[in-house]
């Protein structure tokens, strides 16, 4: 973690395009900082307003009211600028989210008076290569998944680390995660859980067969590459975007952004365990916003 400290003047607030029941919520945030001598702009997250005024460098801080979904589409807007990011939860997982609804009000003092730390989360860039030809570049919070489409059966999938051979899967399907995603998709799939300050990634299969089964942690640094082959569909997603059709040999390669997340923190380092104990026990992403 960073000790950063930005003086407040303007803030975002941000809801999913597709969410109901956040709205009034959100007002409410806005009411409180609007009459603290805050400026706030209340959008959602794909309001092409906002992408202009993230664009012209009009905010601080963007607070995403939400769960986990909201959380990951503000990232995505706030990473490329360095924008500092905090979610606030009003849905039942939120793993993301630093506060809830019944927290962020006692919170906001320490939010004004810039007692807060920022925690630097490791994104993860993937190219879309067509043997000599870069077709697109993405970036991701969570994972890459290169999978198997809409048929259900397994497909091939290779992986290379750094140019070297790692394995070689049938398999439904690839995760590349970062720490971050390591609770996410990759945790579904018995992954290991990562601390959010780690900068390696983990490589999981999805429901491998007669092919390795082992998670893969790579070191800090290291790019990984994956191929996939089938005679059905197969496809790449990035922290669950809608798919790329990927053909034969079409490789994936994934590295460490130039970016990060910039999360707003207010408890000691050990809250991401805290965190964890309670979601594990209680499953509580069941009926959740995202």
């Amino acid at each position: 973690m960073s000790n950063e400290r930005n003086p407040l003047r303007r803030v975002a607030i941000v809801v999913h395009p597709k969410l109901t029941g956040v709205t009034a919520e959100a007002q409410n945030i806005c009411a409180y900082l609007d009459e603290r001598g805050v400026s706030t702009f209340l959008s959602k997250t794909n309001q092409p307003e906002l992408s202009q005024k993230l664009e012209m460098g009009e905010f601080d801080l963007m607070i995403a009211v939400g769960g986990d979904g909201t959380m990951l589409r503000a990232g995505h807007l706030t990473a490329p600028l360095g924008l500092p990011l905090l979610g606030i939860n009003l849905g039942r997982f939120g793993f993301l989210m630093q506060l809830s609804r019944t927290e962020w009000k006692d919170n906001f003092p320490r939010l004004l008076s810039g007692d807060y730390q920022i925690e630097n989360r490791m994104m993860l860039k993937a190219e879309h290569w067509r043997k000599d030809v870069l077709l697109d570049t993405f970036q991701a919070i969570n994972e890459v998944v290169v999978c198997r489409g809409q048929v259900v059966r397994p497909i091939r999938i290779r992986a290379e680390v750094d140019g070297y051979s790692l394995a070689s899967y049938v398999a439904d399907g690839l995760i590349a995660a970062t720490p971050t995603g390591s609770t996410a998709y990759a945790l579904a799939v018995g992954g290991p859980i990562m601390p959010p300050e780690l900068r390696n990634i983990l490589i999981v299969p999805v429901a491998p067969h007669l092919s390795m089964d082992r998670a893969v942690i790579l070191p800090a640094g290291a790019s990984v590459t994956i191929f996939a082959a089938s005679d059905h569909q197969a496809v790449m997603s990035v922290d669950g975007h809608a798919p790329v059709m990927l053909k034969n040999e079409d490789k994936v390669l994934i590295t460490a952004s130039g970016y990060h997340v910039k999360f707003v923190v207010f408890q000691d380092p050990g809250y991401f365990y805290r965190n964890l104990s309670n979601y594990m026990e209680q499953n509580p992403s069941i009926g959740g916003l995202k």
